[in-house]
């Protein structure tokens, strides 16, 4: 009877193996048709992200970007397919990683589970919208201050970026913000799991408004906008975890008839 049950546990591991296998080949297959697709189209997009430095430069043809190797104009362009496909395919992958986590779960959990994506993925997106919209246009303009075109001397200082360093700036700034906005999905799972509570959140909350300015100055360019633009959300989304924690202590204690 032992040695039967041993086997049904091995080859349930074996089934689950199989299947995590499965499912991670299936979920990299898709990233790299993701990449692929996205490296024919790599000059459409890096046209959208060129979009808030044209917009500024205006009517200036003269303006340009630039590439300084034989090879970075391929490789910007390489990586700029990396970092599409992989946008694309995340939640193809997290669709993966549900699917095979499921049939463990319980239906309270899957649905958890899956509102934790959805909000996840949804203020990724709104924290790249944010500072594509509002905080890059304001940056460029920050930036372009340094330009001087008489110096008394007849040589103008003016820009003339290369291609790889505008993407490696505009690409941390959105995926910074992206990742910054996820503070109340972290807090809300810290306080699911017991391992903070909402009293400690609360007494640090003036230590949190100096870390979250802190980590403003750090992802954004060096303007006071770029900063405010950034912290105010941050401690909105903070205030926002405190008030979700004391609904998740108001519904356990009704659970239990306190």
């Amino acid at each position: 009877m032992e040695k039967k049950q041993k086997e049904l546990v091995k080859k349930s591991f074996d089934e689950h193996y199989k299947d995590l296998k499965f499912r991670i080949i299936l979920a990299f297959v898709f990233f790299v048709i993701c990449t692929t697709a996205c490296f024919f189209i790599a000059e459409e997009i890096y046209n959208i992200l060129i979009l808030p430095l044209a917009k500024i430069f205006g009517n200036q043809h003269d303006r340009k970007l630039i590439f300084t190797g034989l090879t970075e104009g391929l490789t910007t362009y390489m990586k700029l397919s990396l970092y599409a496909g992989f946008i694309l395919s995340f939640p193809f992958t997290i669709a993966q990683i549900y699917l095979f986590l499921a049939p463990g779960l319980y239906r309270k959990e899957k649905i958890i589970f899956l509102l934790y994506i959805f909000f996840s993925i949804l203020l990724f997106i709104l924290g790249a919208a944010i500072v594509y919209f509002l905080i890059i246009p304001e940056a460029w303009k920050f930036f372009l201050s340094f330009e001087k075109f008489d110096f008394g001397s007849g040589l103008p200082i003016i820009l003339e970026a290369r291609i790889s360093e505008y993407l490696d700036l505009i690409l941390d700034l959105i995926i910074g913000f992206g990742i910054a906005f996820q503070l109340p999905i972290i807090l809300v799972l810290l306080m699911s799991l017991n391992i903070i509570n909402v009293t400690a959140l609360i007494k640090f909350r003036r230590y949190a408004i100096v870390i979250i300015f802190i980590i403003a100055a750090i992802l954004t360019p060096p303007d006071v906008f770029s900063q405010i633009m950034l912290a105010l959300p941050l401690l909105l989304l903070y205030e926002i975890s405190i008030i979700i924690g004391k609904l998740i202590i108001k519904r356990a204690k009704s659970r239990c008839g306190i």
